[in-house]
C-alpha cells in the first residue's frame, strides 16, 4: 500500500514574523491529529526555513532519536554535552536526546537556511544522550538508527534514473528536492509517501531528484 502525503497538507508552524517558518508531516502542537501521529519508528518530519540570523534557543528533547538532513544553507548547532557543529547541505546529524539533553538550532549564515529534521521513537528510553555528524553522506552509505530499529538512505537521482525502496514493513519516502513517480504517483518537493507490504517500489526521477528513505520495521 502506498499512502501519498502532499507537501500542501502539512500543518503550519513556527514563527513567521521571525522568520521562521515549519511544515509538519505528523500531527504536532495544536495540530492534532490521533490518526497522524506516527509511522513505524517516525514520529515527526519536519520542512524548516530559517532566515539569517533567526533559530531555535535552547530547548529540551528527551527519548527521542533526532535526524537533520540540510537542503540549502547552515545550521549551527549546539548542545549541552558540549557539541558545537555546522552541519551543511550532503552532512547527516544525529542527536540520540536519551534521559535528557538540551540544544539549540541557528542560521548564522549570511543565506536562508533550509533543513529536513526527523523524530523517530527509539525502542527503550533513557540512557546516556549521544551526537553524530557523518560529513558527505554517499548514496551507498545506509545510516543506521540501532535504538529505533531503522535505516535512513539518501538518494540522489539525475532526470530518469532509477533505484528502488527498501524491501520492508515500513518505508517513508520524503522528496527533498525534484520530481519522482512512484508506481501512478507523481511526486514534487515535500510531498511524502508512506509504503507497507514488504515490497520493494521502482522509484524514478522525472527530473533531477534528491529524497529521503526510511526503512523501518513497521
Amino acid at each position: 500500500m502506498i499512502d501519498v502525503r502532499r507537501s500542501a497538507d502539512r500543518y503550519p508552524g513556527g514563527e513567521a514574523a521571525e522568520g521562521i517558518d515549519t511544515r509538519h508531516a505528523f500531527s504536532f502542537g495544536p495540530h492534532y491529529d490521533p490518526d497522524n501521529l506516527r509511522f513505524g519508528a517516525l514520529i515527526a518530519c519536519n520542512e524548516e526555513r530559517l532566515a539569517p540570523g533567526t533559530g531555535f534557543g535552547e530547548h529540551p528533547h528527551s527519548h527521542t532519536e533526532i535526524v537533520t538532513w540540510v537542503v540549502t544553507g547552515e545550521l549551527t548547532h549546539r548542545d549541552s554535552a558540549g557539541h558545537a557543529t555546522v552541519v551543511r547541505p550532503g552532512d547527516l546529524q544525529r542527536l540520540s536526546s536519551a534521559a535528557g539533553v538540551r540544544h539549540s538550532e541557528r542560521n548564522d549564515g549570511a543565506g536562508p537556511l533550509v533543513f529536513v529534521q526527523m523524530w523517530l521513537a527509539p525502542d527503550e528510553p533513557g540512557g546516556e544522550p549521544s551526537y553524530e555528524i557523518v560529513r558527505g553522506l554517499g548514496d551507498t552509505e545506509p545510516y543506521a538508527l540501532p535504538r529505533a530499529g531503522a535505516v535512513l538512505h539518501a538518494r540522489r537521482l539525475p532526470a530518469g534514473g532509477r533505484t528502488q525502496t527498501p524491501a520492508a514493513p515500513a518505508v517513508y519516502l520524503h522528496v527533498v528536492r525534484g520530481e519522482v513517480r512512484l508506481a501512478e504517483a507523481e511526486l514534487g518537493p515535500g510531498d511524502a509517501a508512506r509504503i507497507t507490504g514488504g515490497e520493494a517500489r521502482e522509484l524514478t526521477a522525472s527530473t533531477p531528484a534528491e529524497v529521503l528513505l526510511w526503512e523501518m520495521r513497521g
